[in-house]
């Protein structure tokens, strides 16, 4: 596997993103279906794993720590704080909160669920806007200073809160949704990180499944599947962009790939600071994410696939207004 840096790290050029064995997509799989993809993602040369206190409630750095806890030593572990599910009366909730509280909070039960005295990169996983974000970054920071993290990230932020951040301590990364689909990252933050020397993690690489191949059943997808809520996979807007789909899968034909490598190969082609964490259930899904590392595109190619899948082809929002109203990126 090619690698990548992050700060003093380096990486496989794609990672895994862990959330989709606990998380989001409706009904999650089995425990040991989830092993079996961290332990392939192994077996197959990936060292950057990304999970959050979020998934799963827990869950998911539950199972990643008890399957890495072994390889520690050869892998770039990430994790994230200042947004955890916190229990009420009435159940589990998700709570958004970058106090330095919170921050010291999360970060400390990540450790006990990973089984390790310190997370190589540790993530602000939403900018609590009622609180500063130099408060927020100067609490990691001290996680840093007492040696339980090794660098820090910010996820979905703007290049102004990524410099005030920066100001603060360095920020190794800053992790944000990126594929052909999203493109808000090329407005500032992509420059800006490539200015500080910040990695740019892109998840949702594949645009939450639709550039893997066939429509997706919308029908079929549990009602709590993060996607169901989504403007892009709703209605009138799926319809127009179930069109984009199908000229870009012949894009994907024409170059003798996957969909799905197609998708990552082109964020790895726009920038070396760009490093890709695909999620998935499905080993073999996994192992076909991964041939994308060695896929050489053509500058044609890309010319093509940007002129097909862009902003402007692209219809509805990638949030609703909820989701929305909680990230600090750029809008488009």
């Amino acid at each position: 596997m090619q690698t990548r840096k992050i700060a003093s790290f380096n990486v496989s050029a794609i990672g895994l993103g862990c959330m989709n064995v606990s998380h989001a997509y409706g009904i999650p799989p089995s425990v040991e279906q989830g092993e079996r993809v961290v332990r392939a993602a192994l077996d197959a040369g990936v060292t950057l794993f990304d999970t959050a206190a979020l998934y799963g409630f827990g869950k998911n750095e539950t199972l990643v720590g008890r399957v890495l806890k072994s390889q520690r030593d050869h892998i770039t572990l990430c994790s994230k704080g200042g947004m955890a599910g916190v229990q009420f009366d009435d159940g589990i909730k998700r709570v958004i909160d970058g106090s330095p509280a919170a921050i010291r909070r999360n970060c400390e039960d990540s450790l006990r669920r990973l089984q390790t005295d310190v997370i190589d990169l540790y993530y602000l996983h939403r900018w609590h806007k009622q609180v500063p974000i130099e408060e927020s970054v100067g609490a990691m920071a001290d996680l840093v200073r007492a040696g339980k993290v090794r660098a820090i990230g910010l996820s979905e932020v703007s290049a102004a809160t990524l410099r005030r951040a920066h100001a603060v301590h360095p920020i190794a990364a800053v992790q944000s949704e990126y594929s052909l689909w999203t493109r808000n990252a090329e407005i500032a933050v992509l420059e800006l990180c490539r200015e500080l020397g910040t990695a740019y993690v892109a998840f949702s690489p594949v645009a939450r499944g639709f550039l893997c191949g066939p429509p997706l059943d919308l029908a079929a997808l549990p009602a709590n599947d993060l996607r169901q809520s989504m403007p892009r996979f709703m209605g009138d807007n799926y319809v127009a962009n179930l069109k984009v789909q199908a000229a870009y899968n012949q894009i994907a034909r024409d170059a003798g790939c996957t969909p799905a490598q197609l998708a990552l190969a082109w964020l790895l082609h726009k920038a070396p600071h760009i490093v890709p964490i695909p999620g998935t259930t499905s080993v073999e899904h996994l192992l076909e994410d991964l041939a994308a590392a060695d896929l050489a595109l053509a500058p044609e190619v890309m010319v093509r696939l940007e002129a097909t899948v862009n902003g402007r082809s692209i219809v509805g929002q990638r949030y609703n207004a909820q989701a929305s109203g909680e990230v600090d990126t750029e809008p488009l």
